[in-house]
């Protein structure tokens, strides 16, 4: 049984999916996404995602293509349809299609579709350690804004793979730590939780977010600082967050283990806590 996909207002095999050869996100990656994770049957962070969504299309003066509740509406849809209880939703918005063209005109009908993805991980279990290759961070200078121009992340990821690794760990000119080639990347150092600011060259992850807030929450000392490789080898733990993953512990980066064990406590206990948070947002979703 093929999944139930969305586009352009319409629920459909995925199988009966087309889009035009001429459509600006395919010929220039002119577009916008969003991955949202599911659990619990529900959207996570739905608010956050719209919002990271919103700024996304007005960076690349993007109109709306259509409101939030008629997104909310497509999503949910989504999810009854093709029964996801844990899972991840790809939405992708396009500027639409028009003649080949680098300058586009306006009023262009912007081509929209989502689709689900099974668990990459689940969130009741013990999570799996990842390991980490360090690659050039070769994306364009807009890192801030979520486009479909993933090449450099493409790049990244096969880079290490070859190298053995689950994941890249991305560098930028001066050999500092960005993050993963699709998570957010974060170390423990006696006690302290480093996250990089947030500036044009990171992407503002939204269970980065969240996992941040539960960190304060718990008294959590967090530092704001930039940090390369050295300092990710004497780091006492490392974890990612993303959409499909939530907390999950870095076991190694270029072969040296990270910390004495994997996970450590710290990523165990932001990791519970975030859980019971988003799961907690949800419930209260339910019974409204």
């Amino acid at each position: 049984m093929s999944r139930t996909v969305w586009l352009n207002g319409e629920f459909i095999p995925e199988e009966q999916a087309k889009v035009p050869i001429f459509d600006r996100g395919l010929l220039f990656a002119d577009a916008v996404y969003e991955g949202l994770g599911v659990l619990d049957g529900q959207v996570v962070d739905f608010a956050y995602h719209m919002a990271r969504l919103r700024r996304s299309m007005s960076e690349l003066n993007l109109a709306p293509p259509m409101d939030e509740v008629a997104f909310a509406e497509m999503l949910n849809g989504l999810i009854e349809r093709n029964d996801v209880v844990e899972g991840f939703i790809y939405l992708h918005i396009t500027r639409g299609v028009h003649e080949r063209d680098y300058v586009y005109p306006t009023g262009l009908t912007s081509t929209v579709f989502a689709f689900t993805q099974s668990a990459f991980g689940r969130a009741d279990q013990a999570p799996e350690a990842m390991k980490m290759a360090s690659t050039p961070d070769l994306r364009w200078a807009r890192r801030d804004i979520k486009t479909s121009n993933l090449l450099g992340q493409v790049l990244a990821k096969v880079a290490a793979h070859d190298a053995g690794a689950d994941e890249a760990l991305m560098l930028d000119a001066d050999g500092k730590v960005t993050e993963g080639g699709s998570v957010s990347f974060f170390m423990v150092r006696d006690d302290l939780l480093f996250a990089r600011i947030l500036e044009r060259e990171l992407l503002p992850g939204v269970t980065r977010r969240t996992m941040l807030e539960v960190a304060e929450e718990l008294d959590l000392s967090i530092c704001d600082a930039r940090y390369g490789l050295e300092d990710v080898y004497g780091a006492d733990e490392a974890f990612v967050t993303g959409a499909s993953t939530y907390v999950q512990p870095v076991s190694h980066v270029d072969g040296h283990q990270i910390g004495a064990v994997c996970p450590g406590p710290i990523t165990l206990r932001l990791r519970k806590a975030y859980l019971e948070a988003v799961r907690s947002r949800i419930e209260v979703k339910k019974r409204q």
